[in-house]
């Protein structure tokens, strides 16, 4: 039997979304108790539902990977309900879970947090020095108060709170709605319906011309358990893999896995975003031993047959 993880009664807040789904899994298997609280049940914008949750589990860690967030148009078009529940989850959660003993909590902040032009590869200590990409910067911004006040608690109150800061994540089980998807399963759904339907061509948002960061799901989550348990300073950490892909040559990888040989139309009127976007992932090594194991193309090809299977699945339907 695997040692008992350093903390045994763990909130995983979003803990049935994307992330936290694979977090769980990796939780559990090193013998965790977890619990997961679900929306319908605690609103965590809002206090006394907080309360509520910190109260009937008794956590010894808390990981809030909960947020509101989406690809660029759904930022854009929600600016301030972003920023609102994403600010008040933050703030909320870290003071209630300081109040009421919570030993260890695990702050997830985003790549979005960073100046819209930082030197690549994003060093942490780059975090200030310039206002983030504006599409995304409400919930960026909102993201990046939980390091402010992790810190100040740090410093106040000698309490435990970490801030970590994933690149874009994909891999199985994503969110495939093109209304408020990132940019891997927006362009795999396009990518297979476009082939399925035997079309000419997809557009695709922007110029093609910016880069980023992709991280594969499990790896992060493997990450975010290795720093809960041993990680206990108040610099933020990179999560990610270190390596740059431009957007113009991943749309051109996706499109070869899943077997769509049509036309890729650029919409440059529309947004490109954040100009380049890679990490510098050397502290989340030296500090607890977290580096990615899964290669961009191996996580798309799982990703793209998770993706197909379940569209067999939902097209075969219930009990088939």
């Amino acid at each position: 039997m695997k040692d008992r993880f350093l903390y045994e009664r763990i909130v995983v807040t979003g803990g049935a979304g994307f992330l936290g789904r694979f977090l769980l899994d990796k939780l559990r298997a090193r013998n965790a108790e977890v619990f997961v609280p679900r929306s319908s049940e605690f609103n965590l914008v809002e206090k006394a539902d907080i309360v509520r949750l910190l109260k009937e589990t008794r956590p010894d860690l808390v990981i809030h990977l909960a947020a509101v967030v989406g690809g660029i148009g759904h930022n854009q078009r929600n600016p301030g309900k972003f920023f609102y529940d994403n600010l008040m989850m933050g703030v909320q959660l870290i003071e209630q879970s300081r109040l009421h003993g919570v030993k260890k909590f695990v702050a997830i902040g985003t790549v979005c947090a960073y100046p819209k032009f930082t030197p690549v590869p994003f060093k942490e200590e780059d975090l200030w020095n310039g206002y983030p990409e504006e599409t995304n910067a409400p919930y960026g911004l909102a993201k990046k108060m939980m390091l402010v006040q992790s810190q100040a608690y740090r410093d106040q109150y000698g309490f435990n709170s970490i801030f970590l800061l994933p690149a874009n994540l994909y891999g199985p089980g994503d969110n495939f709605d093109l209304e408020t998807s990132h940019v891997i399963p927006a362009l795999i759904h396009k990518c297979v319906e476009a082939r399925r339907r035997n079309a000419d061509f997809i557009e695709v948002w922007g110029s093609g011309k910016p880069s980023r960061e992709f991280l594969y799901v499990e790896d992060c989550a493997e990450g975010i358990a290795k720093a809960a348990e041993v990680y206990d300073e108040a610099d933020p950490v990179n999560l990610g893999n270190g390596r740059e892909v431009v957007i113009r040559d991943l749309v051109e990888l996706i499109a070869k896995l899943t077997g769509f040989n049509g036309e890729i139309r650029w919409q440059s009127e529309k947004p490109d975003g954040q100009p380049r976007r890679q990490l510098d992932t050397s502290r989340a090594q030296e500090r607890f031993g977290f580096l990615a194991q899964t290669p961009l193309e191996e996580g798309l090809r799982k990703t793209i047959a998770w993706y197909e299977a379940s569209l067999t699945a939902t097209a075969a339907g219930p009990g088939k």
